[in-house]
């Protein structure tokens, strides 16, 4: 089965080109236990930045 997974996170190791997640499994955890309201109440636990980052002007 085909997936397509976007995420616009571009300092992930597994961002790719066109917002491409290239993670070969994704891992999505909720703050409240086993449910979640809401997309607000969830992480993509599979994150892992990658080596080289530079500093967002919008984080600051």
């Amino acid at each position: 089965m085909p997936r397509r997974v976007l995420c616009e996170v571009n300092n992930c190791t597994y961002w790719g080109k066109g917002n491409l997640c290239q993670a070969d499994e994704i891992f999505v955890v909720s703050h409240r236990g086993s449910r979640a309201r809401d997309s607000h109440e969830t992480d993509c636990n599979t994150f892992k930045p990658n080596s080289i980052t530079t500093p967002d002007a919008d984080l600051m």
